[in-house]
C-alpha cells in the first residue's frame, strides 16, 4: 500500500484510481444508507464524498455494500475446487470465507490442509482458514490421520490462518483433554479466534466451554439455546446450509440485541445450491422474507464477520478499508450486478472476470486415498433380528438424530433388520484408509428407499466409505462401485449403476467444472428420488452425516453404532 498516495486522493488532491458513482452507500456504522461517491485508491477505499477518478463508474441508483462474509465453510463439502467454487460464488457477492479444511486433514492430514491452501492461491476472492481441531473428530472415528498440536502450531504464522476450527470434542474440553487443551492454548497465545461447535450444550459445561477461550457456535437449532451461548459471551453463526437448514428457528436473532453478536455461515453447501440459489445473498433474501431488517441482516454477513475474526480493515465501506464492495440492485433479492475485491472488478452480472481454474497438483496420496478390499455381500451378513432394533431416525431438514426401538415384524426377521415398508434400512460404513476391515452396520429410518442402494465416499468427517440401501446385493454393488473409483457418489438398482459422480480428490472432491458437478448431483438426486429417496432430506448430504459422531444423538462408523452423548459403541439390537 502506497500510504502517501492514499492520502492523496482520500484528501482530494490525487486522482482516484476508480470512483463509483451514483449510488447509495451503505454505512455499517451508522446503518444508514448514503448518497456520496467511493473513492478507490489501489486496493482500499480512500474516500466517500465527491471526487474524481481516472476511471468514473455511473451505478445509477444501485446501492454499494460491503462484500459478503461466510464465517464458516468447509470448501470440501462443495464437491469442487476452490476456483470452481470461486466462479460459483463471487458473482453472488461472497467475496471472503473462513474455510476449515478438516474434510481433507482427516484423509491426508497436512498434506491434505498444504493441498488445499495451495490451491486457494492466487484467487480473487478471500479465502482464510481456521485450522482443524479434531481431526479425527472424536475418540471413537477411524480417520485417515491424527494431528495434535504440535503439527498445527506451524500454520499460525501464515496471514490467512486465523484460528482454530470448530471444537467439536466439547466434552473433552469440558473434562480437560490435555492434547485437546494444547491446541488451544497454542491458539490462545497467539492471539488467534477459536470456533465451537457444541449442539445443546448448556449451564456449568457451557461456562466451562467458553472459559477455555470458544468464542462461537454454528450448531443452534432454537433461539434459546442461541441466547444463552451469546448470554456467556459467545457469538452465533447462523447456518443455512444444503442439509441443515437453522435460520428460520434462529430468525429472532437477527434483531436487537442479539444481531450485533450474530454472522451467516453456509458450513455444506452443494454446487447446484449455490448455482440456482445463490451463496450468501440467499442466506440474506430468506432472512429478509422471514422478518430481519436487510440493512441488519448485511451487517451480520459483513462487519460482524470480520470483527470477530480480528479482519480489522474489511467488511465496511470507509476510509482505509479494503475496497471489498458489492454492487445491489436492491435489498429484497440482493442480486449482485458487480463485485469488486481488493479495489478491482472481480465479477459482473453473473460471471468472474478471472477463471482460475487449472490443471491440479499431482498428489498420490490425496489421489489415490483408498486403501480397502473388495466388498461382497458376505461382508454385510447379519444375525436374524430377534429383538427390539436401534434404529437411526433422520429429522428433516437437521444433522441431529433420534434414536428409535423398533420391534421388528417377520418381515423384517426374514431379511435381517430391513423392512421397506416401514422404512427401515440398512446402513454399512466401511473403513477406508488402511485396510483395516471394519465394517460397522445399522438400520436407518427416515431416508425413504423402496429399492436400491446409494453409497459416497463423503461421510463426515472421517470420510469412510458409507451406503445404505434395500438389500445386502445392492449395497455391496454400490459400495463396491464408490471403492473402484476410489472415491465417488454412485446410485444403483439391481446390481446396476444408475448414476455417478466420480471424486478423485482425496475421496471428497471432484476435478470437474462447477457446472458439471451440479449436473451429475441433481442426476445423483433424481435417481435417488426414483428409487423412493424421501423429498424431505438431502439424500447426499444428509447421507454423509449419518457417520459423524459429534451430533446426537445416534451415528454409525466402522466401529458400529454410537450413542453420541455416552460416546460408546451400542448393539443394534438389544
Amino acid at each position: 500500500m502506497d500510504l502517501k498516495k492514499l492520502i492523496d486522493v482520500a484528501a482530494g488532491r490525487l486522482e482516484a484510481d476508480i470512483v463509483l458513482k451514483g449510488a447509495k452507500v451503505l454505512n455499517v456504522f451508522t446503518e444508514q444508507l448514503e448518497e456520496k461517491d467511493v473513492a478507490i485508491c489501489g486496493d482500499r477505499i480512500a474516500g466517500l464524498g465527491i471526487y474524481t477518478g481516472k476511471e468514473e463508474i455511473d451505478l445509477n441508483g444501485k446501492i454499494i455494500v460491503p462484500g459478503f462474509m461466510d464465517s464458516h465453510i468447509h470448501l470440501e463439502s462443495t464437491m469442487v475446487t476452490p476456483a470452481q467454487f470461486e466462479r460459483a460464488s463471487l458473482p453472488h457477492g461472497t467475496t471472503a470465507v473462513m474455510a476449515d479444511p478438516h474434510e481433507i486433514a482427516n484423509v491426508a492430514g497436512t498434506d491434505g490442509i498444504d493441498y488445499i491452501m495451495k490451491l486457494c492461491e492466487g484467487l480473487d476472492m478471500h479465502i482464510y482458514f481456521n485450522m482443524p481441531s479434531c481431526v479425527p473428530s472424536a475418540p471413537l472415528e477411524e480417520s485417515g490421520e491424527t494431528l495434535e498440536a504440535q503439527q498445527l502450531r506451524p500454520y499460525y504464522i501464515d496471514d490467512r490462518v486465523l484460528g482454530l476450527a470448530e471444537v467439536m470434542n466439547s466434552i473433552g474440553v469440558t473434562q480437560g483433554d490435555e492434547k485437546l487443551l494444547d491446541k488451544i492454548a497454542d491458539a490462545r497465545s497467539c492471539n488467534k479466534i477459536i470456533d465451537g461447535h457444541a449442539p445443546f450444550l448448556g449451564g456449568k459445561e457451557l461456562n466451562a466451554y467458553s472459559a477455555a477461550g470458544v468464542r462461537s457456535d454454528h450448531e443452534c437449532t432454537n433461539a434459546c439455546e442461541a441466547i444463552e451461548k451469546i448470554a456467556k459471551g459467545q457469538w452465533i453463526m447462523i447456518r443455512e446450509g444444503t442439509a441443515a437448514k437453522n435460520l428460520k428457528a434462529l430468525i429472532d436473532i437477527c434483531k436487537p440485541p442479539y444481531c450485533n453478536r450474530a454472522m451467516f455461515c453456509t458450513d455444506d453447501r452443494h454446487p447446484e445450491d449455490i448455482l440456482s440459489d445463490g451463496h450468501i445473498d440467499a442466506i440474506l433474501r430468506k432472512a429478509v422474507y422471514l422478518g430481519a431488517d436487510p440493512i441488519t441482516a448485511i451487517k451480520m454477513c459483513t462487519f460482524n464477520t470480520a470483527s470477530y475474526f480480528k479482519l480489522n480493515e474489511r467488511g465496511a465501506v470507509a476510509p482505509g478499508y479494503y475496497a471489498d464492495l458489492v454492487v445491489l440492485d436492491d435489498l429484497t433479492d440482493f442480486k449482485a450486478n458487480m463485485v469488486f475485491t481488493d479495489g478491482k472488478l472481480a465479477a459482473k452480472k453473473g460471471k468472474v472476470i478471472n477463471d482460475h481454474t487449472a490443471p491440479l497438483p499431482r498428489n498420490d496420496k490425496i489421489l489415490h486415498s483408498f486403501h480397502m478390499k473388495q466388498i461382497s455381500p458376505d461382508n454385510l451378513k447379519t444375525k436374524e433380528i430377534m429383538h427390539a432394533q436401534r434404529v437411526i431416525g433422520l429429522k428433516k431438514h437437521e444433522l441431529l438424530t433420534d434414536e428409535i426401538i423398533i420391534q421388528p415384524t417377520l418381515v423384517g426377521r426374514q431379511n435381517g433388520g430391513i423392512d421397506i415398508k416401514r422404512d427401515i434400512l440398512k446402513a454399512a460404513v466401511f473403513e477406508r484408509h488402511h485396510n483395516t476391515g471394519h465394517i460397522g452396520i445399522g438400520f436407518v429410518t427416515g431416508y425413504g428407499l423402496k429399492s436400491g442402494a446409494i453409497a459416497t465416499s463423503i461421510a463426515h468427517d472421517s470420510h469412510n466409505l458409507i451406503v445404505i440401501g434395500t438389500s445386502d446385493e445392492d449395497i455391496a454393488a454400490a459400495a463396491e462401485a464408490v471403492r473402484k473409483l476410489e472415491g465417488g457418489l454412485v446410485v444403483v438398482k439391481d446390481g446396476k449403476i444408475l448414476e455417478a459422480l466420480p471424486l478423485p480428490i482425496a475421496g471428497i472432491m471432484s476435478d470437474l467444472s462447477v457446472e458439471e458437478v451440479a449436473e451429475k448431483n441433481n442426476a445423483l438426486k433424481r435417481a435417488a428420488r426414483e428409487l423412493g429417496a424421501s423429498e424431505d432430506i438431502d439424500t447426499i448430504m444428509t447421507l454423509a452425516f449419518v457417520s459423524l459422531p459429534v451430533i446426537p444423538k445416534l451415528r454409525l462408523n466402522g466401529k458400529g453404532l454410537i450413542d453420541v452423548i455416552k460416546q460408546e459403541i451400542v448393539e443394534i439390537t438389544f
